[in-house]
């Protein structure tokens, strides 16, 4: 099997929409009240997909983590350190929760831990000064 993409089940799509086109850059076509947002991003598929539309495609009910969790994140890497606190206040100032700001890691990596709307954890990160 070869790893084709990932996704995220969503509550609120166009909330989610907006957070992931405004405030990370994912360049998203459709519109914000459709059941699944398809993108490719560096070569890999990220989908937004409705909870509803799923539990009624699968007949079947779901438990969804409510607040910031801790089940998987989503891992971004930029430039270098500088760029690793320019995005990350570029996202706080876009209405992203910060979760860790950044800091230099032990093992080189500059890193921040921010969170979408629905508590989905993203880290932005660097290993070059």
């Amino acid at each position: 099997m070869k790893l084709d993409g990932f996704g995220i089940f969503v509550k609120d799509m166009p909330t989610m929409v907006n957070f992931y086109r405004d405030v990370l850059g994912f360049e998203i076509q459709e519109d914000e009240n459709t059941t699944n947002v398809y993108l490719v991003k560096d070569g890999t598929l990220f989908l937004l997909y409705r909870r509803t539309d799923f539990e009624t495609m699968t007949e079947s009910k779901f438990q969804y983590a409510n607040g910031i969790n801790g089940h998987f994140e989503i891992a971004l890497s930029v430039e270098n350190y500088n760029a690793v606190d320019d995005a990350y206040k570029k996202a706080l100032s876009k209405g992203a929760t910060s979760v860790i700001k950044p800091t230099t890691e032990p093992w080189g990596q500059r890193t921040c831990y921010i969170s979408d709307p629905e508590g989905n954890l993203i880290e932005i990160g660097s290993f070059s000064k």
